[in-house]
This record gives C-alpha cells, sequence and structure tokens, in this order.
C-alpha cells in the first residue's frame, strides 16, 4: 500500500480509502450488513489500508456506529474521517457552533472514541458566517476531539474563503478537500485541484464509479431493476431523489460508461477496474474512496489502484469524457435517500 502526506500537514494516509456510506440498512435498502462490513474493515486494515471515512448522515448514524464497532482494538492503526453538516431527521443542515458542536459529539459517541483524526465540513452553509465555522474547528482542535480539519463539496472559492477565515480568526486550516471526481464529472480540474494545491490541501476523491455507471451495471435504453439502488431512486417519491438519478443516466453518461466498458474489454478487465485506475493515476489526488459492498469487492477494487492505464487507453478515456461547458460548481452529491 502506497502512503501519502495530506495535502501540506503531516498526516500520512492510504492511497485506498475505505468509504463506508453502504455500511447499514437503515435507509431501507439493500445494503451491507455489520458483519459483512466487519469483514470488510478487517481485511482493508490488513492490506495496509489506513483512511476509513463515514459521516453521520449515512444510514441515520448507524454507519459511524458499526464503524466504531469495526476498528474497537485497531483504533491506533486508523486514520478515522468522519462529516458533519448534513441535515439529519432532527437538525437542519449547517455550520453553526451549534451545530457543529453537537454533531461531533453525537459523531463520537456513535464511533466510540474520544477523537476522530480528520473532521469534515460535509457542505457549504450559505447561512453562517465562515468566521464562526473556522474557530468553531479550531476550538475542536484544541479540545483534543479532533486532529486535522477538511471540507468536502466545496467550490475553488469556498475553500479559498474558509482558508482565509481560519488565518483572520487565528484558527486551524483546511488540511484536505473531499471532492467528487470520476469520468462522468471532471470539473474539479477546472479551479479546484489547482486551489488545493495553492493552499495545501490534499484531495480524497470520490464518487469514481459514478453511481455504479462506470462499473457496467446500467446500460442504454434497459431499465434499471427496479430493487437496485437506481431503480429505487427513479421510482422515489422524493424529486431530488429522481432528478439526481435522471441527471446520471444522460446521454452523454452512457457514452462515456460505454467506451470504459470497451477498453475494459481491450484490457481483459472490468469496466469498474478501468474507471478507478483513470482516477488513481489522475494528478493531484491523494486518496481514492472506495466504496465496497463485500470484502471480494474491496479485493478488486485495491488491486484496481495499482493498474497503470496504457496511454491509448487514457487518451480515449480523457477524449470522450472531456466537459465541454463545466458545471456551476464542483457538487455532484446524491440527494440523502432516508429523506423524503
Amino acid at each position: 500500500m502506497e502512503y501519502r502526506n495530506l495535502g501540506r500537514s503531516g498526516l500520512r494516509v492510504s492511497r485506498a480509502c475505505l468509504g463506508t456510506m453502504n455500511f447499514g440498512t437503515a435507509n431501507g435498502l439493500a445494503a451491507t450488513g455489520e458483519a459483512e462490513a466487519r469483514r470488510i474493515v478487517d481485511a482493508f486494515l490488513d492490506a495496509g489500508g489506513t483512511l476509513i471515512d463515514t459521516a453521520d448522515l449515512y444510514h441515520r448514524g448507524e454507519t459511524e456506529e458499526i464503524v466504531g464497532r469495526a476498528v474497537k482494538g485497531r483504533r491506533d492503526a486508523v486514520v478515522l474521517a468522519t462529516k458533519g453538516a448534513m441535515p439529519t431527521d432532527h437538525e437542519p443542515r449547517g455550520l453553526s457552533r451549534r451545530r457543529l458542536t453537537a454533531a461531533l459529539d453525537a459523531s463520537l459517541r456513535r464511533l466510540g472514541t474520544d477523537y476522530v483524526d480528520l473532521y469534515q465540513c460535509h457542505l457549504w452553509d450559505e447561512s453562517t458566517p465562515i468566521e464562526e465555522t473556522m474557530a468553531t474547528l479550531h476550538d475542536f482542535v484544541r479540545a483534543g476531539k479532533v486532529r486535522y480539519l477538511g471540507c468536502s463539496n466545496f467550490t475553488a472559492a469556498q475553500v479559498v474563503r474558509a482558508q482565509w477565515a481560519a488565518e483572520r480568526v487565528g484558527g486551524t486550516p483546511f488540511v484536505s478537500l473531499q471532492p467528487q471526481y470520476s469520468l462522468l464529472v471532471r470539473v474539479i480540474e477546472e479551479e479546484i485541484l489547482d486551489v488545493c494545491d495553492q493552499l495545501g490541501l490534499g484531495t480524497i476523491a470520490y464518487g469514481t464509479l459514478g453511481g455504479g455507471l462506470l462499473s457496467g451495471r446500467y446500460r442504454r435504453d434497459v431499465q434499471p431493476d427496479p430493487d437496485s439502488r437506481m431503480g429505487r431512486l427513479l421510482t422515489s417519491s422524493a424529486p431530488g431523489s429522481r432528478g439526481w438519478a435522471e441527471s446520471l443516466l444522460t446521454s452523454r453518461h452512457l457514452d462515456i460508461a460505454e467506451e470504459v466498458a470497451a477498453v475494459a474489454a481491450g484490457l481483459d478487465t472490468t469496466p469498474a477496474d478501468v474507471a478507478l485506475a483513470w482516477v488513481a493515476g489522475r494528478p493531484g489526488v491523494t486518496s481514492v474512496v472506495l466504496g465496497p459492498r463485500s470484502a471480494d469487492q474491496l479485493t478488486a477494487a485495491l488491486a484496481s489502484l495499482d493498474r497503470t492505464l496504457p496511454q491509448e487507453a487514457r487518451s480515449r478515456l480523457d477524449e470522450i469524457s472531456h466537459e465541454r461547458r463545466a458545471p456551476s460548481n464542483g457538487t455532484f452529491f446524491p440527494p440523502p435517500l432516508h429523506r423524503r
């Protein structure tokens, strides 16, 4: 396993990041139960992985509870990361002192630990002064509840504002950004990667398989299985869930998925292998989030990070996935499935 410093910090993290969004069953979808989740965590740590990422939002907190029990006894080997600020059943989204303090304390209880190595703001909060947010996060660090700070789904401008605010309040700056990055969504190449490099933030890329589309799970003119995650989103009563699924299954995205499958066939491997290898080989990427549902999927994903795609394959993928018109921001985040 390869290890890298996270941004300009001294925190060393594994090139592979274990994403735990599938751990738990509280959202009503087929997901990964605790027994298999523990096997995945053990296999990840045994392979040399260190960075495990979760969030208070996932499965209404059940995911954090599973992760906490899974790493018990091996806590010192784990760089444990979680996120706060997304809406829950009882609290609105936000980065206010009140909201973040309650969110962190609840996460620590569920994780069964007195500190997290990396605490991340899940989304920008336009209603709270960023100085309040950064001062609150600095207090977490001073109290020993958090070792390092990061953010997720921030635009380039928001990252800059946060780092400046940390300097103004004498606080602790971010050391990382967790952005969406895949062959379907390359908007971070426009400004975000450069800003992270200039300001000393490492990047932890998530969503590398494009909601499963790049794994070959969904095909043009074939209706998704009603019991699949995409099938349930498309028939959801929540407009946001339906809209996100429809925005994923566009003609452009399907064209890219078909090219990934063609490249994979030529290399005698899987589309998921190709999609993960492409992200892992991109400049500016510190760590890649893997979201396995089983230990077998984890083994395959870890092998993908060691694959070097031939130049011809990279050129084909770069050409078809190049974004001629960048989206308005760096967020490509699916709605919480448990909210109505």
